[in-house]
This record gives structure tokens, sequence and C-alpha cells, in this order.
């Protein structure tokens, strides 16, 4: 695999890109038409179709040597174990949020991530911000205080899915696994908890796989492409973009969370709300044209260097 950060796009990791953040946009309507199965018993069918079908990926890329030297360290074991719980309380998080109508603050969260990934990075690994960094920052902050006031509540909806998800990239920045091995290993963890979550809910006669109908049991069945696929699109176009284009796409998913979730589902739209989503909008302009005239400064930098 070429691990040479790609210097300019290309169609088809645009492609890649697209797929990918389009299709996490859309994930919303799959978890509407299973909304009649607790967001638990989602997670947890999630986790055991999703192993089966990274084991048959692995098995086509041919990775599995790489799988190996991975379970001999226990450092990145103990970090995968980390990476796997950010993960499950991300997804968990927003299912259940997409089942109690609370879409347009999970989309808040996703908007918000990118933010709280930088200032992740100025905590954990010593980054610096520029003042415009520091701007966007400040206008999250104040469109998350916005929300505290207006409403009279922390939205924790947005903040534990910011979190959780900027957490999982901090560790997984920090471990160097190829994707699909890492993925692989992060799921199987999880997967002896998902079993016994299922065996606890068969026992108790509230398990609804196998209970209601096949149409139902076989949307449950495609849990794993469902959270496979995007995440595949994601690493062919991480392949093929330079971060900064690949960062641009990141709002194509909330965006589309946002539309499903107000002209779709029917999710109402407070007044105040407009204030806090053009809080963080605003910040996420002055992020990313930050973040693309330093790039392209460096790359001009090193054009005259060579």
């Amino acid at each position: 695999m070429n691990s040479r950060q790609p210097s300019s796009p290309d169609r088809g990791g645009i492609g890649f890109a697209l797929a990918a953040y389009g299709f996490w946009g859309i994930t919303p309507i799959y978890f509407k038409w299973i909304e009649a199965v607790p967001a638990g018993e989602v997670l947890a069918h999630r986790i055991v179709w999703s192993v089966l079908t990274l084991v048959v990926w692995v098995s086509v890329l041919g990775r599995w040597n790489r799988l190996v030297p991975v379970l001999r360290e226990p450092r990145l074991v103990l970090a995968l174990s980390v990476s796997a719980l950010m993960l499950s309380i991300n997804s968990f998080v927003f299912i259940w949020a997409v089942q109690q109508a609370r879409l347009v603050e999970a989309s808040l969260g996703y908007y918000i991530n990118p933010l709280v990934a930088v200032f992740l990075g100025l905590m954990f690994l010593g980054e610096r911000l520029r003042p415009l960094q520091w701007g966007a920052l400040g206008l999250a902050a104040a469109g998350v205080v916005n929300e505290l006031v207006a409403f009279g509540e922390v939205p924790w909806i947005a903040l534990a899915l910011a979190f959780s998800f900027s957490l999982y990239g901090l560790v997984r920045k920090l471990v160097n696994v190829d994707s699909s091995v890492g993925l692989l290993v992060e799921t199987v963890i999880l997967l002896p908890f998902a079993l016994l979550f299922g065996a606890h809910l068969l026992f108790e006669g509230v398990l609804v796989f196998g209970a209601q109908s096949l149409e139902l049991d076989v949307a449950l069945m495609l849990a794993g492409a469902v959270t496979c696929f995007p995440l595949v699109c994601f690493a062919a176009a991480a392949q093929r973009l330079p971060l900064t284009t690949l960062g641009f796409f990141q709002y194509v998913g909330p965006s589309l969370n946002l539309v499903l979730a107000v002209f779709a589902f029917g999710e109402p739209f407070r007044d105040s709300q407009w204030l806090t989503f053009s809080a963080i909008w605003i910040g996420l302009v002055i992020f990313s044209l930050d973040g693309l005239y330093h790039h392209r400064r460096l790359k001009l930098a090193r054009g005259r260097g060579s």
C-alpha cells in the first residue's frame, strides 16, 4: 500500500470521499428503518455483523499477516481497546439520538467534531493553534453556550458525539495500525460484550432479532455492511486525497443529517439553534480557510526549496 501523502486530488479520491461522507449522512434512514429495535441491540448487531464483514474484507485484501504483530503488542491491543470503547459510545449515542428524534443535535456534534479534534491536538499532542484557529474554537464554544442558555441544558448528545469520535481519532493517530486490521481488532474486542448482551436479551425474552419479521432480521444483518462500507471508502479516499481536501468533505455528513432531520423526519429547528449553528458554521469556515491558506503556503515553500 502506498503510504505517500497524495499531492493533488483525483476524481477517484473525490468519488470515494463523497461515497463515505454521503453514506454517513444518510445512515439515519437505515436507523429509522430499524427503530423498532432498541439502540443497545442495534449496536450489538453492528459489532457482530461487522466482525464477519471485516473477516471477509481482510481476507480479500490478504492482510492477515498484519494482524499477528498487532496482537503480539499489549500496548497496541490496549490502545485499540480504548478506541473500540470510544467508537461504541459514539455509535450508541448516534443510534439513540436518531430513535429519539434528536438528529438535529447529533448533526451539531459532527459539526463541532473537527474543532474538538484541534483542541485535543492542543492538549495531548503539543500542537499549537494559530490565531484564527483560536477564533474558530471560540465560536464553537459560543454556540455550545448559547444552547445551554437558550434551551436550559447542556447539549450532551452533540458533545458526546464530538468528543468520543475525536478521542477515537486521537488514539488511532497515535497507533500505527492498518485501518482495516485495526477496525477488525476493535470489533473483535467488542464482540464478547455484544454476544453476552444478546444472550441476556434472549434470556429475558426481549431479543427482537428472530422474533418479529424476516425483513427486520435481514435489515439487522445488513448492519455490518452499513458500518464497514463508508469506512472502506474513507480509507480509499485518504490514500488518494490530500488531508486538506479530504477535510472539506467531512461537513457533507452532518449537513445531510440536518436536512434529513428537519425536512424528512420533521424535527423542530428552534430559533435559538440558528444562532448556535451559525456560530459553528462560521467557525468551520474560518478554520477551513485558515488550514487551506497555510497548506498552500507550505506547498509553495516546499516547491521553492526543491
